[in-house]
């Protein structure tokens, strides 16, 4: 199991039965955030990906992303994700996760979410190539919105809204015990990208 070791007494652990999750707001200052938010927007290679549902193909709600070392592709839904070298920002952002964390990452999922109506249905990161208890760290960029958890057996639920230039941490049994995911909103919001580092076993 992988243990995330941080040091920033803003560090917050929310409440979770059966789960290990940690969030720091203001992990990048703003000017920073802002700059990479723009940066990321318009340099990565973003697609309208699709994955396969009882069947039938279809495009999710929102632009995504993948990239990493060689060789770490990643399966979901059905979709088989070959990653991209990595971009110097982005390599440069995951040796800042790995300096938080204490742990390594060889691979990132990029979402980007251009309006309310874009978003990522309740599911667990809990496929094969991630191994067992996976650490996940996710950055988010831009508009603020909220992350939903919910307990596989009793139901529990939780929301938090993710910041701009914010660091949620989901490690331990969390992916065993829960789903998470971002709804759509009615709100006229602006662009978020939210990026999620990984470790794929090879």
């Amino acid at each position: 199991m992988q243990q995330c070791l941080f040091s920033n007494h803003n560090l917050q652990s929310l409440p979770l039965a059966d789960a290990k999750v940690q969030y720091l707001a203001n992990w990048l200052d703003n000017e920073t955030a802002d700059s990479l938010l723009h940066l990321f927007q318009r340099e990565l290679n973003w697609s309208e990906a699709e994955i396969k549902i009882f069947g039938k193909m279809i495009k999710i709600p929102r632009l995504q992303a993948w990239y990493g070392d060689a060789g770490t592709n990643y399966t979901y839904s059905g979709v088989t994700m070959t990653s991209l070298p990595w971009h110097h920002e982005l390599h440069k952002l995951k040796a800042k996760c790995e300096d938080q964390c204490g742990s390594s990452f060889n691979s990132v999922l990029a979402n980007l979410y251009r309006h309310g109506q874009d978003s990522m249905g309740m599911h667990s990161d809990n496929e094969a190539e991630l191994g067992i208890e996976p650490l996940i760290a996710s950055v988010s960029l831009g508009e603020v919105r909220n992350f939903d958890f919910k307990h596989k057996i009793n139901g529990e639920k939780f929301r938090l809204p993710l910041e701009h230039g914010s660091l949620l941490i989901m490690s331990a049994e969390t992916q065993k015990y829960w789903q998470h995911g971002v709804a759509k909103t009615k709100k006229q919001v602006e662009p978020r990208i939210n990026f999620t580092f990984r470790k794929i076993l090879l």
